[in-house]
């Protein structure tokens, strides 16, 4: 019997929005909050041996960034990963990419290009086989950020191990080949997306990732963050109908 590729992704994609259907993501604002963040972070990292050396805390100085955006992502109202969002611009060019590979990022910024820079991706231990849906709607966000801020590119800082699936899902290329990163004391390297690719191909394959234009003020407008809601729903039922204006992003 022949490989149904199409079948395949059919049935991804209904997986994806039944656990997206469970799903809330936060805006991490309070102490609290950011302390379970670090809790994840170095629970996960630990698990995996990718822990910085020396760290004595997951919390740096780039979380509270004006221009970084840490959520948690919530299963069941239950913490279970996290990631970091970054907005780069020429003018303003403090992110976790930048610090590792500064002459390819520098390089975007200097040609006008802004970037959405994706770092500290998390997922708890004890949730990554039982939820295996969670990396890809934690990653969720990161087009979703793409749209909102009209970004050129988003940008991976990974472990080569990771190439795979963001060449596959988010159509990334790489930019740095593998290097040691002191740091962490072992290989990293930089892919990134192109935003229009993502729109075109990667929704169109997988409806879970597509947003409308209220979640996306509610996870990124700072204007109203004083009154906004600390957590959001995900609207992508809502705009992979026929009839919601959100279909003209995908062209």
């Amino acid at each position: 019997m022949p490989f149904n590729r199409s079948f395949v992704n059919d049935n991804f994609s209904a997986k994806l929005l039944s656990t997206l259907d469970h799903v809330e993501y936060r805006r991490i604002e309070t102490q609290e909050d950011f302390e379970d963040i670090a809790r994840l972070r170095y629970k996960a990292y630990k698990t995996h041996g990718v822990l910085p050396v020396n760290a004595t805390k997951l919390i740096d100085e780039i979380d509270f960034d004006r221009n970084a955006h840490v959520f948690g992502v919530y299963y069941d109202e239950q913490l279970v990963s996290t990631i970091r969002l970054h907005v780069v611009t020429p003018e303003h060019r403090v992110c976790q990419s930048i610090l590792i590979f500064p002459e390819a990022v520098n390089e975007m910024l200097d040609a006008g290009m802004t970037l959405i820079d994706s770092a500290r991706f998390a997922i708890a231990p004890e949730f990554a086989g039982e939820l295996s849906a969670m990396p890809y709607l934690t990653v969720r966000l990161t087009p979703v950020a793409a749209i909102y801020f009209d970004a050129d590119r988003v940008l991976q800082p990974i472990r080569p191990a990771h190439a795979a699936f963001y060449r596959r899902f988010f159509y990334a290329q790489p930019l740095v080949e593998p290097r040691r990163v002191p740091t962490y004391d072992f290989d990293l390297m930089l892919l990134a997306s192109k935003t229009r690719e993502l729109r075109s191909k990667m929704m169109k394959r997988f409806p879970a990732f597509q947003s409308e234009a209220c979640e996306r003020r509610m996870l990124f407008d700072r204007s109203n963050f004083e009154t906004a809601p600390l957590t959001i729903l995900p609207t992508a039922r809502i705009a992979g109908r026929p009839q919601s204006p959100e279909m003209a992003y995908l062209g």
